[in-house]
């Protein structure tokens, strides 16, 4: 079942000395921690950022976007055409 787009907050942790997605920052609203290598420098931090989200989840880089806090740590990323699983997926990361 394919439901409407998917919308998560997100904190970002750039310069991290590995890529993770997993835990959580804060607490209106709790936000999806993602650590990446690349530095907040000409954009490489937000692709590291899609392409962290997209091997994660499964689901094609294309499908992901930021549409809020593209300059900032925090975000808000839009995943397209998210199936059931990905709900759980998303917490099971924000518990781990």
């Amino acid at each position: 079942m394919i439901i409407a787009a998917l919308r998560i907050p997100i904190r970002v942790k750039p310069g991290s000395s590995r890529t993770r997605v997993g835990g959580e920052w804060g607490d209106d609203p709790p936000r999806l921690v993602v650590a990446v290598q690349a530095r907040a420098v000409d954009g490489k931090a937000n692709k590291a950022v899609v392409e962290a989200l997209a091997a994660e989840l499964g689901v094609a880089r294309r499908l992901i976007r930021i549409v809020a806090g593209d300059k900032n740590r925090s975000k808000l990323v839009e995943i397209a055409e998210p199936d059931a699983g990905t709900r759980v997926l998303i917490e099971e990361l924000r518990k781990s």
